[in-house]
């Protein structure tokens, strides 16, 4: 048994060495921190993530209103890694940890590893409402953002051929759930959508009949950031004609019904779901070290409960401390944070070195709702308008990989600015729910 379970290890192909192996699995912003701050250090580095680029989530939904290309937010993991003598990329799917015998089980084979790094971020937390995850789509990576992109699209152009008109307002209804800075954000965009781009495109329908609508289950929006804040984005939304309907929780959708438990209902053929998020774990954790929404229990150090040399970092990883007794902020801030100080622990830790427990710096809040208008909660200030909106597109560019694709968002960004346009209003694949691809 023991020589059979021998052959098990390490069947995935990797260079070999005497070094300490440390395995990251996600190549989020928690993980490619830590896996920078590893470069050509004394240890050997993998990554695994079932994709083989960096995403820059925040920028998502300007993608799913064809505000700017899919490319220019993705970053190709192996060329950041090309002059990282140390660093190996395996584009697979991790299916479970085996943290007794410090082995990693994927769809490519098996891995040993001397440290664990679990930075495998969030997915779309449904609440346990399979017919609302069946008939809208979530907003939590490129392709899911592809795929609001074309469903977009597509209503409108069902919309013009119907003779229906019961069917064409339930094509024209676009519903966003949750009033976080993404459900906002999103809203904000689709509103420019129809005041800019609807007449051009579509002028044989009304854009008038369009309705948007933003349903949040508390009684403010952006609930991480400060009353004032919050108040301004729903003026904002409001002034742009979108319907908000705060302390609604939906119930149920059906695909051309939704209703909450208040008894609004209204048609709709699109639902944007970005009302929670649950943790994206392999199988093999223990239970001890779950936490709610399926995060992952980890001390001041990212050391997950309940395991040895196995950590976790970003969004997956719940670390209660004094100030954030439910943990900290699921933001790329805090995730970058923590891959980098886990990073110069693990060498602390291999040279005898103490460790440092982690202390989150706090640099503010930021919000869009659409061209010239955002919300900050920055430098001990709150402020609004068109300052704010700067003061958004400066931080978000200079936070996306690559110089290139710094140089594409900035110019998307002055085109749209002056021209009132928005590019990439094309259908490179039909949308379809997850109920009709069963």
């Amino acid at each position: 048994m023991a020589e059979e379970k021998e052959k098990k290890v390490d069947t995935i192909r990797i260079p070999e060495t005497d070094l300490k192996r440390v395995v990251v699995i996600g190549g989020g912003f928690a993980g490619l921190n830590f896996v920078k701050k590893l470069k050509n250090k004394n240890v050997q580095v993998i990554v695994i993530d079932r994709n083989n680029f960096h995403q820059f989530q925040p920028l998502l939904y300007q993608v799913a209103t064809s505000g700017i290309v899919p490319d220019s937010i993705a970053f190709p993991l192996r060329k950041q890694f090309k002059n990282y003598n140390n660093v190996f990329f395996r584009m697979g799917e991790v299916l479970r940890v085996d943290s007794k015998n410090k082995t990693l089980i994927t769809d490519i084979g098996n891995l040993k590893y001397d440290y664990l790094v679990l930075a495998t971020g969030s997915d779309t937390n449904f609440f346990g409402m399979e017919d609302v995850q069946e008939n809208s789509v979530g907003m939590k990576s490129l392709q899911e953002a592809l795929d609001i992109r074309s469903m977009l699209l597509q209503r409108f152009e069902e919309a013009v051929v119907t003779s229906d008109d019961n069917l064409r307002d339930a094509l024209t209804n676009f519903v966003v759930v949750g009033g976080g800075p993404a459900g906002v954000e999103t809203v904000g965009a689709i509103a420019e959508f129809r005041r800019y781009i609807v007449p051009k495109d579509y002028p044989d329908l009304n854009a008038s009949v369009m309705s948007i609508h933003l349903i949040e289950s508390g009684n403010e929006l952006l609930s991480g950031m400060s009353a004032s804040s919050s108040e301004k984005a729903l003026r904002y939304l409001e002034a742009m004609g979108a319907k908000v309907h705060l302390g609604n929780r939906v119930i149920s959708y059906d695909g051309t019904n939704i209703k909450t438990n208040t008894g609004l209902s209204f048609r709709t053929r699109s639902v944007i779901w970005t009302a929670g998020v649950k943790g994206s774990t392999p199988e093999g954790i223990s239970e001890e070290s779950y936490a709610e929404a399926r995060r992952l229990l980890v001390n001041e150090y990212s050391e997950l409960i309940g395991h040895d040399n196995v950590y976790a970092i970003g969004d997956i990883a719940l670390m209660r401390t004094e100030r954030y007794p439910k943990g900290h902020p699921m933001v790329a801030p805090s995730a970058i944070q923590q891959g980098k100080l886990l990073a110069e622990n693990l060498i602390n830790e291999m040279n005898g070195k103490p460790k440092k427990k982690f202390v989150y710096r706090d640099k503010g809040s930021l919000a869009t709702i659409g061209k010239r208008k955002a919300v900050a909660d920055i430098w001990g200030m709150k402020f609004g308008g068109r300052l704010a909106w700067w003061v958004w597109s400066f931080v978000h560019l200079i936070s996306i990989s690559g110089f290139k694709n710094k140089v594409i968002v900035g110019l998307n960004w002055a085109w749209s600015y002056y021209s009132y346009d928005k590019g990439s209003r094309i259908i490179v694949r039909l949308y379809r729910s997850k109920k009709e691809k069963k």
